[in-house]
């Protein structure tokens, strides 16, 4: 089974990316036979972000992304999205790629399930 998760919001101000990432990290952990993607668009793209640096105790999402980078998930982030942020040209976080609508339209044909944070 393919699940492809859609996250919209910026990693931090609302709680959809960690929530979103709550799910995928308990599927990997919990259904390793499941192929999870994720395709952070809009301000999601912030997620991508390294560098990172969150309170003590405080949730971090790129923690949480190397974490699911690290049991092989893929991540995508809208190239789109990110340049009209001003932050195309900057590093992302290891294990996560630049994309485009057309590698989106096809994850999203090609997944068995598609959830949007």
């Amino acid at each position: 089974m393919k699940i492809l998760l859609v996250i919209n919001d910026a990693p931090y101000g609302t709680e959809k990316a960690y929530n979103a990432l709550r799910l995928v990290m308990t599927l990997q952990k919990e259904h390793t036979d499941v192929e999870v993607r994720i395709f952070l668009m809009a301000d999601a793209v912030f997620c991508a972000l390294p560098g990172q640096n969150t309170p003590n105790g405080y949730y971090n999402i790129e923690r949480m992304l190397n974490s699911v980078v690290n049991r092989n998930g893929k991540i995508k982030a809208c190239g789109t999205c990110a340049q009209a942020r001003g932050i195309f040209d900057l590093q992302f976080i290891e294990g996560i790629e630049r994309s485009n609508m057309s590698e989106y339209t096809n994850w999203v044909l090609d997944s068995d399930n598609v959830l949007t944070f």
